[in-house]
């Protein structure tokens, strides 16, 4: 049983970590967005986009399965 909880304390913080990067990389979305209105793309927009897409499904496979 104590691995278990070990475990899970160890998913929650890795779960608490994705949900980080995801807040973080959401934010970082719009000011992107503001330069592709003017003509201009980020470089990374688009890698910044497919990782917010895999933290999100991650997340929620590992909240909802």
């Amino acid at each position: 049983m104590a691995t278990q909880t070990r475990k899970s304390s160890m998913d929650n913080l890795q779960l608490e970590r994705e949900a980080r990067e995801l807040s973080d990389l959401a934010k970082s979305v719009p000011p992107d967005i503001e330069q592709v209105k003017r003509g201009l793309l980020p470089k990374d927009t688009v890698e910044k986009l497919k990782r917010i897409e895999k933290l999100s499904k991650h997340l929620r496979g590992e909240l909802a399965p």
